[in-house]
Formats: C-alpha cells, sequence, structure tokens
C-alpha cells in the first residue's frame, strides 16, 4: 500500500478537483462537494477546518459555509479531538449507503406529491398522463432500491472480507 507521504499531491489535487466537479453536476454544491472529495483522499477521512482551507486553498469562510452544509445533510461529522480546541471533520460511516437510504425515504413523499398532481390534472389529460408516468418511474425506483441497498450490504461484506485476506 503507498504511504500518503509518497503520494503524487497533483495528481491528487487534480482528483479532487475533478471527482468534486463531478460531485457538482449532479448537485451537490461546489465547494462542498470539493471538501467531500478531499474528505475522501486522506487516510483517515478527518480533516481540520485549516487542513481543508490550506488543501484546496480556499477561505476559513469557504470551508465553513460548505462543512455547514455537509453537517446539515449529515454526509460528514464535526468532532473534537480531546484536549483540542479546534474541529475535525470527518467522513461519516456507510455515508453512501445512509444518503441512499434518505432518498429512499424521499421517493415515499414524491410519490405522494405526484399522486395529487395526477388527481388535479385529470388522469386522462395529457399533463396527468406525463405526471402518472413520472410517478410510476418513482414508484419503480422506490420498488428496486431496497433490494438494491439489501444486494449492497451484501456485496460490501464479501468485498471488505476479500480486502482483509
Amino acid at each position: 500500500m503507498t504511504r500518503a507521504t509518497e503520494r503524487d499531491t497533483q495528481a491528487v489535487s487534480q482528483f479532487v478537483e475533478r471527482f468534486g466537479g463531478i460531485l457538482a453536476d449532479t448537485g451537490v454544491p461546489r465547494m462542498p462537494a470539493r471538501i467531500l472529495a478531499a474528505l475522501l483522499t486522506t487516510d483517515s477521512g478527518r480533516l481540520t477546518a485549516a487542513e481543508i482551507a490550506e488543501l484546496l486553498q480556499i477561505s476559513p469562510a469557504a470551508v465553513s459555509g460548505a462543512v455547514r452544509y455537509l453537517t446539515t445533510v449529515q454526509i460528514v461529522s464535526r468532532e473534537r479531538e480531546p484536549g483540542s480546541r479546534r474541529d475535525v471533520f470527518r467522513m461519516r460511516d456507510n455515508v453512501w449507503y445512509e444518503t441512499t437510504f434518505r432518498k429512499d425515504q424521499m421517493l415515499v413523499l414524491i410519490d405522494e406529491v405526484l399522486s395529487e398532481g395526477v388527481e388535479a390534472l385529470g388522469a386522462d389529460s395529457e399533463a396527468g398522463v406525463r405526471l402518472d408516468e413520472t410517478r410510476e418511474f418513482f414508484r419503480f425506483v422506490h420498488g428496486e432500491l431496497g433490494s438494491l441497498l439489501d444486494r449492497w450490504r451484501v456485496h460490501r461484506e464479501k468485498w471488505l472480507d476479500e480486502r482483509k485476506a
């Protein structure tokens, strides 16, 4: 395994910017996306605000706002080292699973609102049919998501066992 001191810092920086950009393209605000990507590149999964600012060459104010967003959406947790006055920001365990699970709960709300829209527009109107198809898509995704998350848990355990071997 490559030690952190042996890493090509320019390649890591390019990865952070590229992956942060992809996350931003999916809807994550740009600065939180960059910080998330940076946290993923640390072996510990933890950085102080000062370390984030230095690594990404951004202001402390930008760090503050971005980590506030990441803690609010529960992707990152704020911790304090015993005896220290500095906060440390850490990737939450199983963050992708938890985020996907929250999407599953959101799909129930989407279904309810789309049902109201279909009823308001009339199921046989062109707009009603379009909303109904949208609702059916989200129902399908919702139905598949539970088994997908179950399969992920099994896959993850197998993957972790293989990595330990």
